[in-house]
């Protein structure tokens, strides 16, 4: 074989290992998708099931304007469930209860300090212009 033939079959035989690549590439891509919109809606049938139409519409408002609580309260629900720690369905009341017991858990002390001397002497020192 000459140099441009054996050129042209690595040429074609990498081209068929990309080719396979990317098919496997896309097929665990695909397969990736599958199994986490299987886990969102496993999800929401639980949450469904754990929370009454007004909670529900609750804790998809908090979501929407702070999604990062929204996500822990949604995990915690979940865990609570898979736990049977839930009697039954949770109504509005209950769930307002529950964000309440995770904010005071939650929220961080912040203190603000002013120092009144130093803001006195800069503003003695202003007046002296």
């Amino acid at each position: 074989m000459s140099d441009p033939e054996l050129e042209a079959i690595r040429q074609q035989r990498l081209a068929q290992l990309q080719a396979q690549y990317k098919g496997n590439n896309a097929n665990d891509k695909q397969a990736m998708e599958e199994r986490m919109q299987q886990m969102e809606e496993m999800k929401h049938v639980i949450l469904t099931q754990v929370l009454d139409q007004s909670a529900r519409a609750r804790l998809n408002t908090l979501r929407l304007g702070k999604p990062e609580k929204g996500k822990m309260v949604e995990e915690m629900l979940l865990n609570m469930a898979q736990r049977g720690q839930l009697p039954g369905k949770l109504g509005e009341k209950e769930l307002i209860d529950l964000l309440e017991n995770v904010n005071q858990q939650t929220q961080k002390k912040t203190t603000v300090k002013f120092d009144r001397r130093r803001a006195a002497m800069d503003f003695d020192d202003d007046m002296d212009l």
